[in-house]
């Protein structure tokens, strides 16, 4: 299924040609820590220590790079507030809440028939 460029870089987005940027976009959203991330950041904003709480086994290192990943692409929004010390909270935009509802659908899909994988089913 295709879609008409709104940016007009090219005629259509095309997630399976190797040329299109939706590639870029379904690497970040495919991540496991990203879509753990977008899943916490549905109930509200989040500080890093709650956020590397919640997702357990998240390496502090890697839990940034998702979230400045997140940033990047406009899903989710970084705010500073000045206080000592520092207090930084992460927060899913309109674009990010919108990746959320199939990221929820996914999750809960996992959790409903990870029982049933690996299982000969036919």
């Amino acid at each position: 299924m295709t879609t008409d460029c709104l940016t007009g870089q090219h005629a259509h987005h095309d997630v399976y040609s190797a040329q299109c940027p939706c590639r870029a976009m379904l690497d970040l959203l495919a991540n496991k820590w990203s879509a753990l991330a977008i899943g916490a950041l549905d109930d509200g904003p989040q500080r890093f220590g709650a956020l590397q709480r919640l997702l357990q086994g998240v390496s502090p290192k890697v839990l940034t790079q998702t979230l400045r990943r997140l940033e990047s692409a406009g899903l989710v929004d970084r705010t500073i507030y000045p206080a000592v010390p520092l207090h930084v909270e992460y927060a899913l935009t309109a674009l990010g809440r919108s990746a959320a509802v199939p990221l929820h659908l996914l999750r809960t899909w996992v959790e409903e028939n990870i029982d049933m994988a690996g299982q000969d089913t036919r």
